[in-house]
């Protein structure tokens, strides 16, 4: 029984890093059929809804980077919802407004989160489709159009574009983040060939403003929406041509108190929405959920699980031998490159990956922690900054 739970624990420490992927590629390969396709030249009405909490310092570059993407004049609406800025971010998106009457301000005036400030905002939209941004996300030029293109499909109800890190300069959390997400891109992007991707990104993803449901104040925004919407029956595209650009955080710290937030309120997510889906319709849906996300933040337990069965298998045989000291290693190795880090030293770059792994899995099982003893998490507060 002890070298079940090892193998088994180990098996799934490992499974949404290695096997996964390994399956969606090889279910994947030459499958041409969910691949972003549609008319390039439509261009329905469309509202930008960008989400700011103090952002003076990025805002403007991000509204005339917003009005000068490559789509019609005409059917494009920007929304900056400030929630409750106090840094004179309202006085920037008021000048800029002046200068382009595409522009409009919804302030909340007490801090209630970001998905208080969407319901408000896709209330106040005309577009037929949503496309939902951060203040810090510099869209690159076609953004808007390739975003648009999979809705040609009558059964896409949300699409995700690329968020891409500029990690030159950056420290070694930065870096690892980075490393971390273009992994997650080519998730996404098997998903989406097979299927449905799993979640959004609040820096760069559409809707169907028809299929938008009222959040509750501690919704994820980018989570519940796609939730939702394949309860719903429709399917979720990933287009890479779709692209935005950002800095990731400054340290583990910060990255730290990100995840443990996401992860908080995405396992709601899962328990609040995730029972409307079909087992029947969605069960490809389904299977990519838990694989992807569930599955994964329960990475640190099941390590913990793996590594206490080790310990009592110590002395039965090499590979048990192996596996103890591999994992005794890597957990000395993450702690000594969050030290590094802490001090203001740069850790190799193999050495703040396994931090980085460590990190967000113990962020993720504090975040489920917090839900469980009723801490909810409905506020955020940026910590990256625009590319220069």
């Amino acid at each position: 029984m002890i070298a079940l739970l090892f193998w088994v624990s180990g098996v799934l420490v490992a499974y949404p890093y290695t096997i996964y992927p390994a399956l969606l590629a090889a279910l994947a390969r030459g499958d041409p059929r969910r691949r972003p396709t549609g008319d390039g030249g439509a261009a329905p009405p469309l509202t930008l809804i960008i989400s700011a909490h103090d952002e003076k310092p990025v805002i403007r570059e991000k509204l005339r980077n917003s009005a000068s993407l490559d789509y019609p004049p005409g059917k494009l609406e920007i929304i900056v919802v400030s929630d409750a800025s106090t840094d004179g971010t309202d006085d920037v998106v008021r000048e800029e407004q002046a200068l382009d009457g595409r522009i409009r301000l919804l302030r909340q005036t007490t801090r209630r989160g970001k998905s208080a400030g969407l319901n408000g905002a896709v209330d106040m939209a005309s577009g037929e489709i949503v496309v939902f941004s951060d203040a810090n996300a510099i869209y690159g030029r076609r953004a808007l159009r390739e975003l648009v293109r999979p809705f040609s499909d009558p059964r896409v109800g949300y699409v995700v574009g690329a968020a891409l890190y500029t990690c030159a300069g950056a420290s070694a959390a930065a870096e690892s983040e980075g490393i971390y997400w273009r992994f997650e891109l080519w998730l996404k992007r098997l998903e989406s060939q097979l299927g449905c991707v799993v979640g959004g990104d609040g820096a760069i993803y559409a809707i169907r403003r028809s299929l938008f449901q009222p959040l509750r104040a501690d919704d994820i925004s980018d989570f519940v929406n796609p939730l939702q919407i394949v309860a719903r029956g429709y399917r979720g595209c990933f287009n890479g041509a779709a692209r935005c650009y950002e800095r990731p955080g400054g340290s583990f710290a910060e990255e730290f108190r990100r995840r443990r937030r996401i992860v908080n309120r995405s396992w709601r997510a899962v328990r609040r929405y995730a029972p409307l889906l079909q087992v029947r319709r969605d069960r490809r849906f389904i299977f990519m959920l838990l694989s992807h996300k569930v599955i994964r933040w329960l990475a640190l337990p099941l390590l913990l699980a793996a590594w206490t069965a080790n310990c009592f298998l110590w002395k039965r045989g090499a590979p048990y031998t192996l596996t103890g000291w591999l994992i005794t290693g890597s957990a000395v190795i993450a702690a000594s490159g969050a030290l590094l880090e802490s001090k203001g030293l740069r850790p190799p770059r193999w050495v703040g990956t396994i931090a980085y792994f460590y990190m967000i899995n113990t962020a993720g099982l504090l975040g489920i922690w917090d839900e469980l003893r009723g801490v909810r998490h409905a506020t955020w507060t940026h910590i990256r900054n625009t590319t220069p």
